[in-house]
This record gives C-alpha cells, structure tokens and sequence, in this order.
C-alpha cells in the first residue's frame, strides 16, 4: 500500500509545544514532500509549566512559543495557539467551540492528534477536545464566526509518548525525515534542558528510539505509529 497526502490538508492538535516532534512531525515533513495542499499545527497549551528544575517563571511560555515557532518553521507548517495553561485544559463546551472555529478556519481535511490513553491529562483532554470538534465543525448548528466545513475531516490517533499501551493500526514510513523530526527537537532548548530532570525524560534519545523500534516493527528504518478513529461516518478509506 502507498499512501499520498498529495492535495491534503493536514493539521496535528497536539497538546505541547514539542509534542508533534516526538510523534508525528515525520509524517507531517513527508505529507509537505508529497505535495500536500496545507500543512499545520494547533499547540493546545502554553508550555508555561515546562522549565527546568529550579528554573521555572513567568517568561517560560514565550521561550516555548518561540522555540515552536523556530520548530514549524523547518516543516514548514503554519502555527496556531489554543493557549490554555498547562495543567488547565479541559473538555468544555467552550473549549470544544474555540477548536471548532480554529477547524474551520483552517480547513483540514486530515486531523492528527494524540491518543485518549496517552501518560499526560494535557494529552487525553486534547484528544477529547479534538474528538468532538472535527465531528462538530461540520455541523451548522454550531456557530463560531466561520462558516461549517462541508464533511468533518478524518481523525487519527497519533502513538503515545514511549508507545506505551498503544496499539498501531497501520505505520507511517518516516525514515527520509527523521532529520527533519531531530532538527525541529532540538529547537525545544528549554525542553533539552530537563533531560535529567526526575518528572522528565531525555527527549532526543526517546523520540529515536521510538521511530526506530516503530520502523523495526513494520520493516523500514524509522515510521510513526497510527490508528485511525473508527466512528459512524469518521472512518476513512485510502
């Protein structure tokens, strides 16, 4: 199977400043190569909590937006912020509106977001936010100051951090963009930073050995892991 994002429009909702390099920045770098129509990425939470011990104040959401934006400019992706605190996001009807609204501006015709049973509550509340508005962006019922989308994009769950309980349905070839997926970590200084902390881990080494045990499991060198979400009228066939 061979799978084109050519003409695509593909957005990852990802809850982190540097959530979509350690899990599906490679298939966004691949989906730019083959010609997709749109690349983008929705960041959910400030990264205001996420400074090295000791190191913690009240500038350290602009260090990280401005990391991000060094990040996506390697893809290169268009940057949207949700903007909630870390430690703060929560399915909410308002939250699930300002998503709606970010949808339909946007247009995607593809959402990557994280998986609802991924380590991190910022991630679990971004999969859930995100499950709902791309069903409800379609939906005329729903107003925000955009117009519905015509038919809710399709929906996948990207692996979680250290592909614990993850299960792929299917895996993305990333092995001509793992550079890509290094250059953008290594813009996260801040987040390079914390490596030793104890509520932290070595970014850089956990994002290669991830695609690269993902590789060995589907016999390529290095992919990110899948599933899509399988709903009345979410599936998708490609």
């Amino acid at each position: 199977m061979k799978l084109t994002f050519s003409d695509e429009r593909v957005l990852a909702v990802m809850a982190h400043p540097d959530d979509a390099e350690l899990l599906c920045a490679g298939t966004l770098a691949r989906a730019h190569a083959d010609g997709a129509a749109a690349i983008g990425l929705c960041v959910m939470c400030q990264g205001d909590k996420g400074a090295p011990a000791g190191e913690l104040g009240n500038t350290t959401s602009q260090i990280r937006q401005r990391e991000a934006a060094e990040a996506a400019k390697l893809l290169p992706a268009s940057l949207l912020w949700f903007d909630a605190p870390d430690g703060e996001l929560f399915d909410a009807y308002e939250q699930r509106r300002k998503l709606i609204e970010i949808f339909r501006q946007f247009r995607p015709t593809l959402v990557i977001t994280h998986c609802p049973e991924d380590y991190h509550p910022d991630h679990r509340a971004t999969y859930a936010i995100a499950e709902a508005a791309t069903w409800m962006a379609s939906s005329r019922g729903h107003l925000t100051a955009s117009p519905a989308i015509p038919t809710p994009p399709a929906l996948w769950l990207a692996d979680s951090v250290a592909m614990t309980g993850f299960a792929p349905e299917f895996y993305v070839d990333v092995t001509a963009h793992v550079e890509t997926k290094q250059q953008m970590l290594q813009r996260h200084r801040s987040q390079l930073l914390r490596g030793r902390d104890s509520d932290f881990s070595p970014l850089a080494d956990l994002m290669l050995n991830q695609c690269r045990s993902r590789g060995e499991q589907s016999g390529v060198n290095a992919s990110e892991a899948f599933r899509q979400h399988h709903a009345f009228k979410r599936t998708r066939a490609w």
